[in-house]
Parts: structure tokens; C-alpha cells; sequence
């Protein structure tokens, strides 16, 4: 007796076409299409997801310079004087401070100065 994969497939496609949710034209009702959007869809996101943390991180440092340049130094002083000081924050955490405490991001400054 031979096996029909009616119900197998279906749920195959069913759940491609369900991840293409969003996409335009017939890559949302051909399963061909759907299955190599869906695919290069995938690998986008896990590249991107590495890329969002080197963006993120520019960010961060373009922030940092634009505070420490309005304080009178630049970002390489300011990271060079926060060693030497032993004051151990990350770019984050500064960012952060000089967007939102401009005056605790001030006070950092002079400390690594």
C-alpha cells in the first residue's frame, strides 16, 4: 500500500508560507518562492545579529566623542585617561551617561584628565 504525504506536505508548506508572513508578492502563496525568501531570510538575521552589535558599538563611541569634545578632550584621551585611572566602565555605560548625566559624565572626565 502506498503512502500519501497530503497531510505531511501540507504542514511543511503551511509552515514556510507562515514565515513569509510579510513579504511581497507571490512569496507569501508559492511555497518555491516563499521556502528561498524564507531561507536568505534566516541567514540575513543571523549575520545582522553579529552586525547590530559592531553598530551598536560605533554608536556608543560617536556619542562618548561628541560629550568628551564638548568637555574639551577627545574620545582617545578620554579612553587612555580612564585606564590610567583605573576606572573601569564600558562604552555602554558611558554612552549612556553622557546622553542622560551630563554632569556625572563631566565629573568622569575630570577624573580621567
Amino acid at each position: 500500500m502506498r503512502v500519501k504525504r497530503g497531510v505531511p506536505a501540507t504542514a511543511k508548506h503551511k509552515k514556510i508560507i507562515k514565515l513569509a508572513k510579510g513579504m511581497q508578492h507571490y512569496r507569501t502563496s508559492s511555497f518555491r518562492l516563499a521556502k528561498q525568501a524564507v531561507i536568505k531570510a534566516l541567514q540575513y538575521s543571523y549575520r545582522d545579529r553579529r552586525n547590530k552589535k559592531r553598530d551598536l558599538r560605533g554608536l556608543w563611541i560617536t556619542r562618548i566623542n561628541a560629550a568628551a569634545r564638548e568637555l574639551g578632550t577627545t574620545y582617545g584621551k578620554l579612553i587612555a585617561g580612564l585606564k590610567v585611572a583605573n576606572i573601569q566602565l564600558d562604552r555602554k555605560v558611558l554612552s549612556e551617561l553622557a546622553v542622560s548625566e551630563p554632569k556625572a559624565f563631566a565629573e568622569i572626565v575630570k577624573e580621567a584628565k
